[in-house]
């Protein structure tokens, strides 16, 4: 049957994630430090001996065997070694008993920060040599609890440690034993120990969110060109595929929008815009800056800045609220926008192309109630809807059956 000592010892390594042998050595440790404080000096040999059934701590004095004794704190003859060791001959090492009378008292007094303060660095330890090779990697999280902006969360080895508040997403509310995914970017060693850079407003936090969801991202058949983010309120992800078959987009949302909306409910209903990559810029940009569309776009190689012409009516959809969208196709591009009205053009303004197929589903003239109920559902696009019977989209919330029959009308239309 365990002691109460070695039960503690095992509930401490369990709880704390360390070694048995670890939390040992450290008691060890700190009760040497203990005797020489109290008892002993600065330049005796002292060795602790702990019980681990028990927990009865012996201290020893440890000297040489020598001929001649010159430092009495270090040495002995072999006539009074032979007192503690019959055995012990010139050059050995004697253990020589120094227990106090009442050291466990005193002990336990003077060794417990030196243990607290051990165990946490071993702990730390333990943490560093944990995530040291886990950085760039989702991490899965149980919020532990919650005090104030505090957010304290235990990862997935029941390391417990707190996300910052800068890094986590506004407006989402944090309850003790939701679980959430995390991103790891960085870990460092500190002087406080190894600091975890966690974060729920990272941009890769969406990139490995949708390698997790969507299988053509993991395989490299769909290939994730750019992120934009403004966490907690909109998302633009460029994607590519160089591989013919397989439409990017289609693959990211997924029918009905699942896949894509999987990931914003787990980012609090973020919403996010998945776009087509293209290596001629003009057309990146203008597919950028959707649902706004553009007249005119001047490209400036040099200085990496565009100026997008727009009908009246379509610049207040190219800056999007408090600049949002023309922001965001600006990061996700990596070039400076400026949304300029048509009229502002000097030039000649190209006839509209004649485009094979509607892209926008405010091409179909839907009520503005079906267009947020599909927007909502991230079905921004016509090639999306095409194929959906009017029961496929009574299942997208808000929509019913003569909803469904209004919009495969309205697409069948313009096909």
């Amino acid at each position: 049957m365990q002691s109460q000592f070695l039960a503690a010892i095992n509930q401490l390594c369990d709880e704390k994630n360390i070694s048995k042998e670890c939390v040992v050595e450290t008691i060890e440790a700190a009760l040497r430090a203990a005797y020489r404080k109290d008892y002993g000096n600065k330049d005796q040999e002292i060795a602790v001996e702990l019980d681990q059934n028990s927990g009865v701590a012996t201290v020893y004095q440890l000297k040489e065997v020598v001929e001649d004794v010159e430092e009495e704190e270090l040495e002995i003859n072999e006539k009074e070694a032979k007192k503690y060791n019959k055995k012990a001959k010139v050059g050995d090492t004697v253990k020589i008993d120094v227990t106090p009378t009442n050291y466990g008292r005193i002990a336990a007094q003077a060794a417990k920060q030196v243990i607290i303060q051990k165990v946490q660095d071993a702990e730390r330890d333990v943490m560093y040599e944990t995530f040291k090779d886990r950085e760039n990697e989702l991490l899965n999280a149980i919020v532990h609890r919650v005090d104030g902006t505090n957010v304290y969360v235990n990862l997935d080895n029941k390391t417990t440690t707190n996300i910052p508040y800068d890094q986590q997403i506004p407006g989402e509310k944090y309850y003790s034993g939701q679980r959430i995914k995390l991103y790891l970017d960085k870990v460092i060693k500190t002087t406080k120990g190894p600091q975890l850079m966690i974060s729920r407003t990272h941009p890769s936090l969406v990139k490995k969110l949708l390698e997790l969801e969507i299988p053509e991202i993991k395989s490299n058949l769909v290939v994730i060109k750019s992120i934009a983010r403004e966490p907690g309120v909109r998302c633009k992800v460029a994607v590519f595929s160089s591989d013919e078959k397989i439409d990017p987009i289609g693959s990211c949302v997924g029918q009905k929008g699942v896949r894509v909306q999987n990931i914003m409910d787990e980012l609090n209903g973020e919403r996010i815009d998945i776009i087509e990559w293209s290596e001629k810029m003009e057309s990146y940009i203008e597919t950028a800056l959707a649902p706004a569309k553009t007249t005119v776009i001047q490209l400036f190689d040099k200085e990496r800045r565009a100026k997008v012409f727009v009908q009246p009516d379509q610049r207040p959809l190219a800056i999007g609220k408090q600049g949002q969208n023309v922001r965001l196709a600006s990061i996700l591009t990596g070039w400076e926008i400026d949304i300029l009205d048509i009229g502002d053009f000097e030039g000649t303004e190209p006839k509209p192309e004649k485009k094979e197929e509607v892209a926008n589903i405010e091409d179909l003239k839907l009520s503005e109630d079906l267009i947020a109920k599909l927007s909502d559902a991230n079905l921004t696009l016509v090639e999306q809807l095409k194929g959906l019977s009017a029961k496929d989209l009574t299942e997208v919330d808000g929509i019913d059956e003569d909803g469904g029959k209004e919009i495969v009308a309205a697409i069948k239309k313009v096909a």
